[in-house]
C-alpha cells in the first residue's frame, strides 16, 4: 500500500502573507524512519521529565504530542531541532500552480512565513496520526471503546523521507 499524501495550498485570507497560493505536497514517512523519529522524540521527552502514560504504546503521535505539551518547558533545543528539521523532509513544493503533479524538494526561500511553517507542521502531524478518521467517529464510539481500542490512532510517527 502506498504512503498517504496530502496537498496543502496556503489560503489567501491574509493579503500580506508572502506564501499565499503556494501549494505543498506532504508525504507520509516510511515505517523505519517513522519508528526512528518516534524513538528519538520519546527519548527527548522522557529526558525532559515527561511521564509516559500507561496506554502510550498505542497512542502513536498523539501520545507524543501530549507528552510534548507536558515537557515543553524542559525540552532542550538541541534535542528538538533535529526532530523539527526532519519533519520537513516529508514536505515538497509544487512550484507550478497549473501543474500540481510536479513537486520538488524545498529550498530555503520556498517558505517565507513562520505561520506557513507552523501550518505545515500541524498538517504533517495530522497526516501521520490520521486525525480525520478519529474525528469521523461518533463521541459514543470513542467513549465506549476509546480511540486506542478502536484502532483509530496509528502506530506511526513522523520521520524523514527516503534519501
Amino acid at each position: 500500500m502506498a504512503r498517504r499524501t496530502k496537498r496543502i495550498t496556503i489560503p489567501s485570507d491574509d493579503p500580506n502573507n508572502r506564501d499565499t497560493g503556494k501549494t505543498f505536497l506532504l508525504t507520509e514517512m516510511d515505517a523505519e524512519q517513522a519508528e526512528d523519529w518516534g524513538i528519538r522524540a520519546l527519548l527527548a521527552l522522557t529526558a525532559a521529565g515527561a511521564e509516559i502514560p500507561d496506554d502510550f504504546e498505542g497512542a502513536g503521535m498523539a501520545g507524543i504530542a501530549a507528552m510534548g505539551v507536558q515537557a515543553l518547558q524542559s525540552l532542550k533545543y538541541d534535542d528538538v531541532k533535529p526532530l523539527w528539521q526532519q519533519m520537513f523532509e516529508c514536505v515538497q513544493i509544487c512550484p507550478d500552480p497549473r501543474n500540481l503533479q510536479l513537486a520538488r524538494a524545498l529550498v530555503p526561500d520556498d517558505i517565507e512565513e513562520i505561520s506557513t511553517r507552523l501550518m505545515l507542521r500541524k498538517e504533517i502531524v495530522e497526516l501521520h496520526v490520521n486525525f480525520s478518521r478519529l474525528a469521523s467517529l461518533s463521541k459514543s464510539e470513542l467513549s465506549e471503546t476509546g480511540p486506542l481500542a478502536a484502532g483509530v490512532i496509528t502506530r506511526t510517527f513522523p520521520a524523514t523521507s527516503p534519501q
